[in-house]
């Protein structure tokens, strides 16, 4: 969001699972605009067996902004990497606009059975890892490019048209494991995962390692009271969303989605902005902040200070929603600042 320094802010765009195919689209247009006006950087689509696919939602978000950059969710499952290049390519020589990739190595194992993608989980990122890097080669280059891997080989292989170094795309890796963190490391990537809450990075002393982002959802207001009204009226408890909730866990081999279960069995009982019941109903796939704007303030500040730069947001309920979420980050800016600027040694006298 603009004013927020070097903080990066994504919105969500919805799921067209769960908008019916009438309103669909115009969802999309709202969230993509709203999201814009808010000052975004861009705006996360996602991608999965069940959804439309991520490189229309992009286009129709292209279509009807004038500088919000889809991040586009990209699993190796789906296409070659020359595929994704083209893309990526192709958006730029028609609206000169950047495009981020969100590069995604997993998903649920019925969706992978289904495609037959058998591969280990941390074979999975050794995969991305090549898949992604001849995205970047293709793209940096004019070149034809010959390339030899486990499991990507191709030939002078040659992307046009050439994409300009402006555009070159951002990519994001998600992943909360070992193998995923070594992922993004070696293609230099933004490694995105699922916060603990912050006051166990300060407990343990822990700071993230540089060009670290998180989801997270936020609901801020005025007052606890008001926060928690909203939050508690947007997610309602939902027993067929903790059954369908329970089965995905079974389903899934991710990392993120078993740390975030054992979590919300940690956090339950504690008075604290970390909100783990949407994820344990169903409804969203990360952890939520709720509070007063100093509140919810507060607990962003202490992500900025232990090293996250990069917030991936839930998809925003309304344009007020993203309002109110300016005016949190814009408070945790100013606390990490001031902090930060206090725990400075005083400099020497001369």
């Amino acid at each position: 969001m603009k004013g927020l320094g070097d903080i990066e802010i994504f919105s969500t765009s919805p799921q067209s699972s769960q908008v019916s195919r009438e309103q669909y689209v115009s969802n999309v247009i709202d969230v993509a605009r709203w999201s814009e006006r808010a000052g975004c950087r861009g705006i996360l689509v996602y991608t999965d067996n069940g959804l439309v696919d991520p490189w229309l939602v992009a286009h129709l978000i292209l279509q009807n902004t004038s500088q919000l950059c889809p991040l586009v969710a990209v699993q190796p499952a789906y296409m070659h990497p020359y595929s994704v290049a083209k893309m990526v390519s192709s958006f730029g020589h028609f609206y000169c606009r950047r495009l981020y990739l969100n590069m995604v190595a997993g998903g649920f194992t019925t969706d992978l059975a289904a495609l037959n993608d058998k591969t280990p989980h941390d074979k999975r990122y050794t995969r991305l890892i090549e898949y992604t890097a001849i995205i970047q080669k293709l793209l940096e280059t004019s070149q034809p490019l010959t390339y030899e891997g486990e499991f990507y080989r191709v030939e002078k292989l040659k992307m046009t048209p050439v994409l300009p170094e402006e555009l070159q795309p951002g990519i994001l890796v998600s992943g909360s494991s070992e193998a995923g963190l070594a992922a993004a490391r070696t293609l230099g990537a933004t490694a995105v995962m699922y916060p603990k809450p912050a006051n166990e990075y300060e407990e343990e002393g822990l700071r993230v390692p540089p060009n670290t982002g998180v989801r997270v959802g936020i609901i801020a207001r005025e007052t606890e009271d008001e926060a928690w009204q909203v939050a508690h009226q947007r997610f309602p408890a939902d027993r067929v969303g903790q059954i369908t909730h329970q089965l995905a866990m079974k389903v899934s081999d991710s990392s993120w989605y078993r740390q975030l279960s054992h979590l919300a069995a940690e956090t339950k009982a504690e008075a604290s902005p970390y909100w783990l019941f949407p994820f344990q109903n169903y409804k969203t796939f990360c952890p939520y902040l709720v509070g007063s704007y100093r509140r919810v303030a507060e607990e962003l500040a202490r992500y900025i200070r232990v090293g996250y730069r990069t917030f991936i947001l839930d998809i925003p309920a309304n344009e007020e929603e993203l309002r109110h979420i300016r005016s949190a980050f814009a408070k945790a800016r100013e606390d990490a600042v001031t902090i930060g600027e206090a725990s400075k040694p005083a400099a020497a006298n001369g």
